[in-house]
């Protein structure tokens, strides 16, 4: 026996040695190749959490990216009480021409910055504004949110804030040097049925949280490939380039302010796994049987349709995460919270709730019972500002709500309800879930960005 044990430890030291992995996945990467290992010993600049900038009386604003999401945003801000336009840039002059448009007679006469691909940089170094708002492709979310706040402006970023672990710390640490908020723009937030929900959590109704589901099951994928869609078709390069999950923060965002992730409890490690590609791959074929610009797609390799990542927290609770933007699936975020007294659910909609003492778990509050709870506990924000959102529109609201918040809180000196280290945490996903994929699924320490905070900042306000 001792012999035959000594041999097959021989054999499988031979095996791992000659590069074959085996058969199990370690708990977590080792530190030579953990993204967070060189900075984990860093000591804290200054705690971002809760920390209320002075406040503006009017807020100054610049404006990157006047495509999709950059249009509405002009729309938008020109609208909102205490905030000026003063300048807008993107590469495209023919897209400042339309924003100027929307803003004709709006009393918004902002500066134009276009024609190059730096032009952004010198919109961010005016000293007479304030925030900097960018809605670019994604690569371009980091290093214009680190240079617009090292220029002494606040930055409101369009999800994800970064694309990689090492510009989640750069954000981290570029906004407690300067002390200037860096802000996701994660609309979802500020969704009515996410709001409900985090009100009823933070009142106790759910007891406490033991595990949170959230996705962004979206059918895009014919969309990725409209030239006229997207600069660059950027959006289809992103899906060509990663594997993961790419587009974590819809489904996170709500979920980690139910969980007061960075506020009491952060998330330890994770585990991530992707489908192949059933999709994107045959569509580049059929695209490019008749249009010969997508022949540079053919034969790539595109990210898996369906990406699921599991993450546990410190307290021992867990998340669940979906990410599919290529299958044809009905639209859903999930949003699922569970508790020792009770849950509520989202998706499919309309979105439901079982509560422990009214109808039991095994049930769904009827409608009128329903209703009763959700005014009862309808969040403050949405008793004071719900009507008007809803008039606004921008995605039932959300839109509106995360605008008019953002330049509420700047006028009044109030903290962010969404800081940097969620900015950061929330964004963080996509390269993790990557990693661990590419460890078959091993599992993988989640950076904490709050370097240990964490456990003494306080759960959000509504």
């Amino acid at each position: 026996m001792k012999n035959n044990r000594r041999n097959f430890l021989k054999m499988a030291g031979g095996v791992i040695g000659a590069g074959i992995a085996p058969s199990f996945a370690p708990r977590a990467i080792s530190t030579d190749t953990n993204p967070d290992v060189r900075r984990r010993k860093n000591k804290q600049h200054f705690n971002m959490c809760g920390y209320a900038a002075p406040k503006l009386e009017i807020v100054r604003i610049g404006i990157i990216g006047i495509g999709g999401r950059g249009l509405a945003a002009v729309n938008r801000l020109s609208k909102m009480e205490g905030a000026t336009i003063v300048a807008l840039g993107d590469l495209r002059p023919e897209r400042l021409d339309e924003a100027m448009k929307k803003l004709e007679g709006s009393g918004h006469n902002p500066a134009r910055y276009s024609g190059h691909k730096d032009e952004w940089k010198k919109l961010c170094e005016r000293d007479d504004i304030d925030l900097i708002y960018i809605t670019t492709q994604w690569d371009l979310h980091a290093p214009m949110a680190v240079y617009a706040m090292e220029q002494g402006k606040h930055a409101a970023v369009e999800v994800p804030a970064a694309k990689t672990i090492d510009e989640c710390w750069q954000l981290v640490e570029t906004s407690e040097k300067t002390r200037k908020h860096c802000v996701i723009l994660e609309n979802v937030c500020y969704g009515q049925f996410e709001l409900l929900t985090l009100n009823m959590a933070r009142r106790g109704l759910f007891g406490e949280i033991i595990h949170c589901e959230g996705a962004y099951i979206h059918t895009l994928a014919k969309g990725l490939f409209n030239k006229n869609a997207r600069w660059d078709m950027w959006r289809l390069k992103e899906n060509m380039e990663n594997n993961g999950n790419l587009y974590a923060t819809h489904g996170l965002g709500p979920i980690s302010q139910i969980m007061n992730l960075n506020r009491g409890d952060k998330m330890d490690y994770m585990v991530s796994m992707s489908s192949n590609d059933f999709t994107l791959g045959k569509l580049a074929k059929e695209f490019a049987a008749t249009d010969a610009t997508y022949q540079p797609y053919v034969g790539k390799s595109f990210r898996g349709n369906m990406n699921t990542s599991i993450i546990r927290t410190n307290k021992g609770r867990t998340l669940m995460l979906q990410h599919d933007v290529s299958s044809p699936r009905v639209y859903s975020r999930l949003h699922l919270v569970s508790g020792t007294k009770g849950m509520a659910q989202e998706y499919p909609l309309p979105g439901k709730i079982a509560l422990d003492g009214k109808i039991g778990h095994d049930k769904w509050l009827s409608k009128e019972d329903y209703e009763k709870v959700a005014k009862e506990y309808e969040p403050p924000l949405l008793k004071k500002m719900g009507a008007l959102a809803k008039k606004d529109g921008g995605h039932g609201g959300m839109d509106f709500l995360i605008v008019w918040r953002l330049i509420e809180c700047l006028r009044n000196g109030l903290p962010m309800d969404i800081d940097v280290y969620d900015a950061a945490l929330w964004s963080s996903i996509g390269e993790l879930s990557a990693l661990s994929i590419a460890k078959r699924s091993g599992s993988i320490d989640v950076p904490d960005f709050t370097r240990g905070a964490w456990k003494n900042n306080k759960p959000l306000e509504i």
